[in-house]
Formats: C-alpha cells, sequence, structure tokens
C-alpha cells in the first residue's frame, strides 16, 4: 500500500509505504524518489515484527518546479508498480551542489557501531545534502548485503543527520566495516 499526500505540517509531500519486506526496499524507495527529483527532507523507517515494513518520508522538490498536487496519483500508483516487479538498483544521479555548499565546506563524518543488545549495528552520518545521497547510501550497503530494519532521516538546511539500525552478516566482519566506511565516505564527499 503506498499513500501521499500534501505535508499538513509545512512544504511537500508526505508518503507511507506499508510493504512485506523485501531485499533492497530502502534503496528502491530512495531511488524511485530521487528519480522524480524529490529531496528526501525526512524519513522514517520501521520494520514491524510480521516482516512488513512501514516507511514514511517527507519529500521536498529543491527546483521548485514540481507540481506537489499533481504528483499524489502518480506516485501511489507508480511506485506500487515498481514494487511488484523491482528492477535492478540503477547508478545514482549526481546533483548540482548549492553555491553555499561548495565554499564552506563539511567533512562527513560516519559512526558504525554494534547496538546493545549486539543484534544489530547503529549507523550514525553527518554529511552535506546533495539530490540522489539518501539513494547512494542505500545502494552501497546493498552492495554489502545490508538491510536497513530501522532509520531517522533529519535534513537541517544544507546537512543531513542520518541514523541507520542495520543487519545483515557481514557486518561482524572488521575488514567489511572498513571497507564499509570508505566507500560511504567516497559517496560522501562533495
Amino acid at each position: 500500500m503506498v499513500k501521499a499526500r500534501l505535508n499538513p505540517f509545512g512544504e511537500g509531500l508526505q508518503v507511507m509505504v506499508y510493504i512485506a519486506g523485501q531485499s533492497e526496499l530502502f534503496a528502491r524507495l530512495c531511488g524511485f524518489f530521487s528519480r522524480l527529483g524529490y529531496s528526501i527532507a525526512e524519513a522514517k523507517i520501521h520494520t514491524v515484527r510480521n516482516g512488513y515494513a512501514l516507511d514514511s518520508f517527507v519529500l521536498l522538490d529543491p527546483s521548485g518546479q514540481l507540481p506537489y498536487r499533481d504528483m499524489i496519483a502518480l506516485i501511489e500508483h507508480d511506485l506500487v508498480e515498481q514494487l511488484k516487479s523491482p528492477p535492478p538498483l540503477a547508478a545514482p544521479t549526481t546533483g548540482r551542489l548549492s553555491r553555499q555548499v561548495r565554499h564552506f565546506p563539511f567533512s562527513p563524518e560516519i559512526d558504525i557501531r554494534p547496538d546493545e543488545k549486539g543484534s544489530n549495528f547503529i549507523m550514525s552520518i553527518a554529511a552535506i545534502d546533495r539530490p540522489g545521497l539518501l539513494y547512494a547510501i542505500s545502494r552501497v550497503l546493498c552492495q554489502h548485503g545490508i538491510d536497513v530494519q530501522a532509520a531517522k532521516i533529519s535534513t537541517l538546511g544544507e546537512r543531513v543527520e542520518d541514523t541507520f539500525v542495520l543487519s545483515g552478516a557481514e557486518l561482524a566482519n572488521t575488514a567489511t566495516l572498513v571497507r564499509l566506511e570508505q566507500e560511504l565516505l567516497e559517496v560522501l564527499r562533495v
């Protein structure tokens, strides 16, 4: 089930997705929104006990040219169709950076550590926002067989501060964690 509406608490669209869990789901959702030209200002990702995912997003149009009201039906229809027969993950697109970001660079930060129970890992990222960034991050995670169990995505002006709960056998391997951090830093560098 996919439902979209105008954001009652500000600008943009709210999109809610409830679907049986599938591999690469978070990356597919981020890629879909990125291809439409939207920036994900906020996201909450939850995997519930019955194996379903309940994900919500706040989408913004950085260009100011996409008609929000007209996009609701398109998102509800096309996203359902894409999730029924998911295509392979496409290469991430790169967008233009604002002048402010180019003149005041910010070094990205990544922290990956086991959670309190030791069953999952917590990944915190702070970086400069740009179009398609969340999709690029999620695509790297998919390449390592890592699933996003939960996420809190926050965009604060030009900066993102995202926290993910991750699972996957590869996370127990120190060499994989080092390689994962290096690949994510490459994606985050402006």
